[in-house]
């Protein structure tokens, strides 16, 4: 197995080195202390899984996740931070992300993550989950939004930031010189797509519960 870490805390990547190859046998690992070295890396360099800090210098985790799965990069990606911020978390699973680790439970947690991550599911850090209401605001569909976000055109997703800034629909066809009838029809099949009311306000009200990862959308 091939494995990457990026954390700019030396001693933290020490640790988690020698967790990691007391647990895997035939482990490679390379390190590195910055996102964007690992990208250079990861551009002509395989790897099973990258396991990245989101607070890193020149480029963070998150930026890490988004290039990744924008190149296609195949390796599964794990986020390893002191974050339990749900937004943070959200937004590290839109950006591509496929387990969210905090580093207070990394030895207990760390190879069951990489396990389950290659076998094709996602993982949350278990002290997330079992915190208060968690499970009501980390439903299945949290996990997918990338999935939905994905189905929908440039123009859809245009009009979603738009509505995310609270635009009616005369001001977002006026932004996009075409008619309000077209933005309707764009609003109904972005609803539709991510499986909404298109009545009752429903996709407001999705896109401001979601904000952060709407605004990160480019």
């Amino acid at each position: 197995m091939h494995i990457l870490i990026a954390d700019d805390h030396p001693i933290f990547r020490s640790g988690l080195k020698f967790l990691l190859e007391a647990s895997f046998d035939k482990l490679t690992l390379n390190e590195f202390e910055n996102g964007q070295d690992l990208l250079d890396y990861a551009k002509s360099n395989s790897a099973d899984v990258i396991i990245v800090d989101i607070d890193m210098p020149i480029k963070n985790g998150l930026q890490v996740c988004e290039e990744l799965t924008a190149d296609k990069n195949a390796a599964k990606i794990i986020v390893l931070t002191m974050h339990k911020d749900l937004e943070l978390l959200k937004l590290a699973f839109y950006n591509g992300a496929n387990g969210y680790l905090v580093k207070d439970n990394t030895s207990e947690e760390l190879v069951g993550c990489i396990q389950t991550v290659l076998a094709g599911n996602n993982y949350l850090a278990k002290g997330i989950r079992d915190q208060e209401n968690m499970g009501d605001q980390v439903d299945a569909s949290k996990f997918h939004i990338a999935e939905l976000l994905n189905s929908l055109t440039r123009t859809e997703l245009k009009t979603l930031k738009l509505v995310s800034k609270k635009l009616s629909s005369k001001e977002i066809a006026d932004f996009l010189f075409v008619s309000v009838k077209s933005v309707e029809n764009y609003r109904s099949r972005i609803c539709k797509k991510l499986n909404l009311d298109a009545r009752n306000n429903s996709l407001l009200l999705w896109v401001l519960d979601n904000k952060l990862i709407i605004d990160g959308i480019k």
